[in-house]
């Protein structure tokens, strides 16, 4: 079955008593046995939900996995993987990532003897200084948040499988229609599903998939015994943002791929970050390992300060400023007051996230009425 296929069909079924054709909403926290033990497969709905259990069999299918295991957020999803791990082991993480991962990684997880490392992994091979005995994860994020830098899955995933670490992949700001991380070797796969795989701005949700049968066992246990599940409604609502996935990310890209080119002669614009761009130090790569570049840009100014970021931030239009990214609305944000927050300047500008930084997600409006938009904005 072909990705657009699987997007309205992995695991769905129409419902067996009406024939609806749309998932139900099984708003329901428990469930009738016949007897002790002796139920339909379903007994409540924190361990099991029939509308979240088609979600989680959907995303699945997308990523090309065994597991699909659908929690409460993109956070509450990387909090299940920290859960594997024990005091004394470390992580080495991309050193551009999303300012909640590494809030989570630091000041969660490293008072509890979780070690993290954060380093640039433009070059795969560089990362084998960084490792050790005690590394049992390597985070990568590509493309990463917000300087939309690119990381070789593959090669990373190769060197982690010699030295036994596990691989995860943040694969949200590229979606399941542009990157496949499990076929090129990824253990897990975490999205943030509140962005492009819900796509609507409407649904906080994250999502885990991995084709290993301990580490699916594993989590889901993690997901019953935490309790950090996503409800059904949310569960729903994903659901039918996924049946237009592949249509609003393809748009959204060929927005995205418009824009970049147009910013690049802009003379405010010091530096554009897209991978689209041939000037892109990973062009090749993502070229390699996407289908198309996605619909992230970020770009910084020449005035690199808050106050010129904010001239621009406070003029948008179609742009609305605020959180978040992959919905079918464009949104304009500055990462180093807002996303990024958490990171200590010092290392937020080492990983090259500057004060005038600005991050896009371009959405699927009329590319002309976007572009007039910024322009106007810049000017």
């Amino acid at each position: 079955m072909k990705f657009e296929t699987k997007t309205i069909h992995a695991g769905v079924t129409p419902d067996p008593t009406t024939g609806a054709i749309m998932t139900p909403i099984f708003q329901t926290s428990t469930y009738v046995q016949a007897s002790p033990g002796n139920h339909k497969g379903f007994e409540y709905s924190r361990t099991q939900n029939p509308t979240r259990k088609v979600l989680e069999t959907n995303l699945a299918a997308l990523e090309n996995g065994k597991y699909g295991i659908s929690f409460s957020s993109g956070l509450a999803a990387m909090d299940a993987i920290m859960k594997l791990l024990q005091p004394g082991d470390e992580i080495v993480s991309t050193n551009d990532l999303y300012g909640g991962s590494y809030r989570q990684m630091r000041q969660v997880y490293e008072k509890f003897g979780i070690k993290s490392t954060f380093i640039s992994m433009a070059d795969a091979s560089s990362i084998v200084a960084s490792l050790s005995e005690k590394t049992k994860l390597i985070w990568i994020e590509t493309p990463t948040n917000p300087t939309l830098n690119i990381i070789d899955i593959e090669a990373i995933c190769k060197i982690a499988k010699k030295k036994g670490i596990w691989t995860v992949v943040d694969n949200t700001f590229a979606s399941p229609y542009l990157q496949n991380p499990l076929n090129l070797g990824a253990d897990i796969v975490l999205h943030s599903a509140t962005k492009y795989i819900n796509g609507h701005s409407d649904v906080v949700l994250g999502a885990l998939i991995t084709n290993s049968d301990e580490l699916g066992e594993k989590l889901s246990f993690i997901q019953n015994a935490t309790g950090a599940v996503p409800g059904p409604m949310d569960s729903f609502l994903t659901i039918r943002g996924i049946k237009t996935l592949h249509v609003r990310v393809q748009r959204a890209c060929e927005n995205a791929a418009i824009i970049a080119n147009h910013l690049q002669s802009h003379p405010k614009i010091k530096n554009i970050f897209w991978p689209g761009l041939e000037t892109h130090p990973n062009h090749k790569i993502a070229a390699k390992q996407m289908r198309m570049f996605g619909a992230m840009i970020s770009f910084d100014l020449h005035d690199d300060t808050f106050q010129a970021a904010n001239a621009i931030l406070e003029n948008t239009h179609l742009f609305a400023l605020a959180e978040s990214l992959g919905g079918v609305e464009s949104l304009i944000g500055h990462p180093a007051s807002m996303t990024h927050a958490s990171i200590p300047r010092q290392e937020r500008i080492a990983a090259g996230l500057n004060d005038s930084l600005i991050r896009l997600s371009v959405g699927i409006e009329n590319v002309e009425d976007l572009i007039a938009d910024l322009d106007r904005a810049l000017g």
